[in-house]
């Protein structure tokens, strides 16, 4: 097992207990963080939570907590375009009746507008 593989092991095991006196204890100790940075840690492990492929079951928490705290765009760009806080099902578009949720748009031809020095005569 490679050292990162060992470290990426125990972080996740840190970050599963939510407690960020304990993640950030962890990090200072392996030398990721000093003591005076991260600015917060507490968003800091919400991310790394957001990011772990093997904690998917916290992210759902991890992005309410990001959203309800703040950081919508970080949550977006984690999670995608859907990063509202209501809970239950979210309708996509086309799901209901079938068909798109926006009528569709007819094209026309461009309209030509007369130049500025054609407006000014």
């Amino acid at each position: 097992m490679t050292d990162y593989h060992k470290f990426r092991q125990q972080l996740d095991t840190v970050l599963r207990t939510l407690d960020v006196n304990k993640v950030r204890d962890f990090l200072i100790s392996e030398g990721h963080w000093s003591e005076e940075a991260p600015a917060d840690p507490e968003f800091a492990m919400w991310m790394m939570i957001a990011g772990s492929q093997t904690l998917k079951d916290l992210h759902p928490q991890a992005k309410e907590w990001l959203i309800g705290h703040g950081h919508s765009d970080e949550a977006q760009a984690i999670f995608g375009k859907e990063t509202s806080s209501r809970k239950g099902p979210q309708k996509t578009r086309g799901q209901k009746n079938g068909g798109p949720k926006r009528p569709a748009q007819h094209k026309s031809k461009p309209q030509k507008f007369p130049s500025r020095s054609q407006r000014q005569k």
